[in-house]
């Protein structure tokens, strides 16, 4: 196998990994059954993977490494605090409320499923997302936009856009970036 096939393999196990962590969680999922979704032998993933965790940290890595190179390209096209402010919020709830490989929401729901070791790893991933939200919430206190406390606004912020994966649905009318931009008119200081 070629570099490119077995990078484009890995590509396909993590996108099946991915789906399958997702409707049926990390602990339910066997290795046959990621085989089978790839139409390999069980034996086989281990050639891509030493373990099923390492398959589970490739996932959330890949979640939250494409939000970040998502949210950064974006950035690069927001020029005032608050096109960055709706920005920040957009692409997270369109990332996690659209993401049909379901890497995000396996991030959050899996996280418990983590050995200190691999936690480690993708807390260094998250701290880069956060530097960027912070950035920007910082510059939107500093315009009046934003309550002064950034860092408990971040943690109060995430926390609530991860949670509308459980109660959000899109036949409710509207779509995740006007979710995104309704949650910041409850959070912009009116003037």
């Amino acid at each position: 196998m070629t570099t490119q096939e077995e990078k484009t393999r890995r590509a396909e196990l993590i996108a099946a990994a991915s789906r399958l962590f997702k409707e049926q969680g990390y602990e339910r999922t066997t290795v046959r059954d990621l085989a089978q979704a790839v139409g390999m032998q069980s034996g086989s993933l281990f050639y891509h993977f030493r373990t099923k965790e390492e398959m589970l940290v490739a996932v959330m890595a890949a979640g939250i490494g494409d939000l970040t190179d998502r949210l950064e390209e974006a950035l690069g096209q927001a020029k005032t605090p608050m096109d960055k402010l709706r920005t920040v919020c957009r692409v997270h709830l369109d990332t996690l409320l659209g993401d049909d490989k379901g890497a995000l929401s396996v991030l959050l729901y899996e996280w418990p499923s983590l050995s200190d070791k691999a936690r480690a790893e993708l807390i260094k991933l998250r701290d880069s997302y956060e530097r960027d939200w912070q950035q920007v919430l910082d510059e939107a206190a500093a315009a009046g936009l934003v309550h002064e406390d950034t860092r408990l606004l971040r943690k109060v912020l995430l926390g609530g856009l991860h949670w509308t994966i459980m109660w959000y649905r899109p036949e409710g009318g509207g779509t995740p970036s006007d979710l995104a931009d309704r949650i910041l008119e409850l959070i912009i200081r009116k003037k």
